[in-house]
């Protein structure tokens, strides 16, 4: 395919409110859109998003976007939605994808009901912001009021010691615990064994990255992978990493950056392609005060995709 023209246009998003983990605080999202133009007159997008403190560097991220620009271009010549160009499959329309409710220590019952009322199965909460005594009470309290519809995806995001972890796991016996993502501060796969054996839930590797060699594949000592694509620089390589995981018997999940919606776009057609039955973490655009393009729009706890060929993404002003 002959390109005849390529820009990038930068943004600065600000956010509805702040994004925080134990790693951080994030009040806006700043990036870029790769446009490439065909020959033929096709558009392909890709979104460029980095954002060091979660492993994005500026050279995965701009990898990311222009490998999801051509792949946009390469689907929309082949008259197929991204992610059954990616998989081979028929397109998908539908995901289930979770709540992200923030910090543990900003939820309560009303907004764990909102979300149970707005069809969602899976609430998320970060950890790690405050002493792990204080999150174990707000939790058991939380859990004293959650919808019986409603299961909690836990992210620690690396705060703990093995201490802490282990105590936390113990204090979650009998409660609907979704996962756990990331709960060691230094992780090791001997370590995370022992946790996940102590665990009657799925622990997950996020941004544990340096973790992933073969002997990780070999005897995983978790149950779960998340998948961040900008991370792994390009949707192709997140595919590759999926199916070890999956040949591993890890369950995939398939999460966005905090992208705009385009890149977010992009990792939905990925989760649709290489585990469309899982509850996604990629209902982040509400977090956007303004965005690059129309989100895609969720409804009954499911983010609608595009059927159009390709990515789907629509500039809102270019």
């Amino acid at each position: 395919m002959k390109l005849v023209a390529a820009d990038w246009l930068p943004y600065a998003l600000p956010l509805n409110r702040p994004w925080q983990t134990s790693l951080g605080k994030i009040d806006q999202r700043q990036g870029r859109l790769l446009r490439l133009t065909s020959a033929e007159g096709l558009t392909g997008w890709g979104d460029c998003a980095p954002l060091p403190t979660f492993g994005i560097t500026e050279p995965l991220a701009t990898a990311f976007a222009e490998e999801c620009a051509h792949l946009d271009l390469q689907a929309q010549q082949a008259g197929l939605p991204l992610n059954a160009w990616l998989s081979g499959e028929p397109p998908v329309t539908g995901l289930k994808v979770n709540k992200n409710l923030g910090p543990i220590g900003n939820v309560d019952r009303a907004m764990l009901v909102a979300a149970a009322d707005a069809g969602f199965s899976v609430v998320k909460l970060k950890l790690g912001q405050f002493p792990v005594a204080e999150e174990i009470a707000a939790l058991q309290q939380l859990a004293c009021y959650l919808p019986p519809t409603l299961g909690l995806r836990l992210d620690a995001n690396r705060a703990w010691c093995v201490a802490d972890a282990q105590s936390f796991i113990a204090a979650c016996a009998g409660l609907p615990i979704e996962a756990l993502e990331e709960p060691l501060a230094e992780p090791t796969p001997p370590l995370l064994a022992k946790l996940q054996a102590s665990a009657a839930f799925p622990l997950a590797i996020d941004e544990s990255v340096e973790l992933l060699d073969a002997d990780f594949f070999r005897h995983p000592p978790v149950r779960r992978m998340v998948i961040k694509p900008a991370r792994h620089g390009g949707l192709l390589s997140s595919i590759e990493l999926a199916l070890r995981a999956r040949a591993s018997r890890l369950e995939v999940i398939i999460t966005s950056s905090l992208e705009s919606s385009c890149g977010l776009l992009a990792c939905a057609h990925l989760a649709a392609a290489v585990a469309p039955a899982a509850v996604h973490g990629l209902a982040t655009a509400e977090w956007l005060a303004e965005d690059t393009g129309r989100a895609p729009r969720i409804a009954s706890g499911c983010m609608a995709l595009p059927t159009s060929p390709g990515l789907g993404f629509q500039a809102l002003k270019t």
